[in-house]
């Protein structure tokens, strides 16, 4: 997506507030994705993509960021969390796998837009499917006649069958019948391996007899006519091209997997395993994946994590050096609490907004009840333990919960959310930090 830099900032401020360096660190290493692929191809191998460390308590925005990203643009995108991964040797998730899931997501997306690119002619084979069911074809040898008739008859259900109109007909469809697929997690032989054999027994061959409705039996074809229409290995090829040069890695939770200097002897071993195994990815290397080898030279790393307990020169230095770009981001106060509940599309207030307009109930919140709320929110922050707007769930849950439950009473009403409501329920709770460890 061909954007400026300000324009990725002004889409991020329409959910994330504040960060602004945040935002502009990152819409600048986006920029220059776009930038890189402007310029002759021998200069573009000797550009390589400028790695970001965002650190911040959670709750402020890093996964939000990064969520909205992968919205906003047409990249092949993957959020993983550091944390689950464990070195080459132990049980567990092997960094690799975060590549190949890459790989996994381009070759959707890639799919997705063939699909949108060709939907005229996936549309028309799932009709030509469902009206050769609904109309069996005339016998070799009729007359001309009884042909005019039944090309009027063909062209008649085509339109009821675009309408809607014959949904409600039962039809019987032979649909593939798969088992199960080769694993995208799996080591490539292996994948290979499991694929050859899904062949040899003849499993994801297999045709079945089903009875669907005409409106099911659109969404069950839908498979099958991309089967036949797309160029799958064309697809493959263009998604691989596309996790190369596009690709963006979220790794969330960095910090996890950090060996603090001061209790190394209490560590887990693995963890440093995991920077280790991480390195010669995020320099750049290569990958084997169901589709092809994945080279990951130009891949985009984020990286983001709390670092309470650990710093970020706990990391190895070699990993250090290979996040050039680092980001601290601000501890939410009351105002920015404030404006996360009004500001942002989508806000939370207008969630449970229209969470209870499906029960008839308009909810609507006082200004000053939207002060109080983020008062308390910051108050237990500071009290208990600081987790951002994450907390401001758990707040608005406690204050709507009797009014949720008792949805039904207050159908075809306005309700209205007061400073009066807000004090009444968690006044009590916020002034006692031992119930607010429990409860908030």
């Amino acid at each position: 997506m061909n954007l400026t830099p300000k324009e990725i900032v002004k889409f991020l401020d329409d959910y994330v507030i504040g960060q602004d360096e945040a935002k502009k660190i990152i819409a600048v290493a986006l920029r220059n994705r776009y930038r890189r692929m402007q310029l002759d191809k021998s200069l573009q191998e000797d550009i390589i993509p400028k790695n970001i460390l965002m650190i911040g308590s959670t709750g402020v925005g890093k996964t939000e960021i990064a969520r909205r990203l992968s919205k906003m643009f047409g990249l092949p995108f993957i959020k993983v969390e550091a944390s689950k991964y464990t070195e080459v040797g132990f049980v567990g998730r092997d960094v690799e796998s975060m590549v190949r899931d890459l790989a996994m997501a381009s070759l959707n997306l890639v799919k997705k837009e063939e699909r949108e690119k060709n939907s005229d002619k996936i549309n028309e084979y799932i009709e030509k499917k469902i009206l050769e069911k609904l109309l069996p074809p005339l016998p070799k040898g009729a007359s001309e006649d009884k042909l005019k008739d039944y090309e009027t008859s063909y062209e008649k259900m085509k339109e009821k069958l675009k309408d809607g109109k014959l949904d409600h007909l039962s039809i019987e469809l032979d649909i593939d019948q798969t088992t199960f697929e080769a694993g995208s997690n799996l080591p490539p032989d292996m994948a290979a391996m499991q694929e050859n054999f899904i062949k040899v027994i003849g499993i994801g061959s297999k045709k079945v007899k089903k009875e669907f409705k005409v409106k099911d039996a659109k969404e069950a074809l839908k498979n099958e006519a991309s089967e036949k229409i797309l160029d799958m290995d064309s697809i493959k090829i263009q998604a691989l091209k596309r996790a190369e040069n596009e690709g963006i890695i979220f790794i969330d939770e960095i910090d996890k997997v950090a060996v603090s200097s001061g209790s190394s002897n209490h560590q887990d071993p693995s963890k440093e395993g995991v920077q280790r195994d991480l390195l010669p990815i995020v320099e750049g290397s290569s990958v084997s994946t169901k589709f092809g080898t994945l080279k990951t030279d130009h891949i985009l790393f984020i990286a983001a994590g709390a670092f309470h307990i650990s710093k970020p020169s706990d990391l190895i230095p070699e990993l250090q050096g290979r996040f050039p770009l680092r980001v601290n981001l601000d501890s939410l106060d009351e105002n920015a609490l404030y404006e996360i509940l009004t500001k942002p599309k989508n806000s939370l207030l207008s969630q449970y907004q229209a969470l209870l307009k499906t029960e008839d109930v308009k909810l609507e919140f006082s200004d000053e009840s939207i002060k109080a709320i983020a008062k308390v929110t910051q108050n237990a922050n500071q009290k208990v333990e600081d987790i951002g707007a994450r907390r401001l769930h758990t707040v608005i849950e406690r204050v709507l919960e009797d009014i949720s439950f008792s949805a039904d009473e207050y159908k075809g009403q306005k309700v209205i959310i007061t400073k009066e409501l807000v004090d009444e329920k968690l006044g009590e709770i916020s002034q006692n930090e031992d119930l607010a460890k429990y409860i908030l």
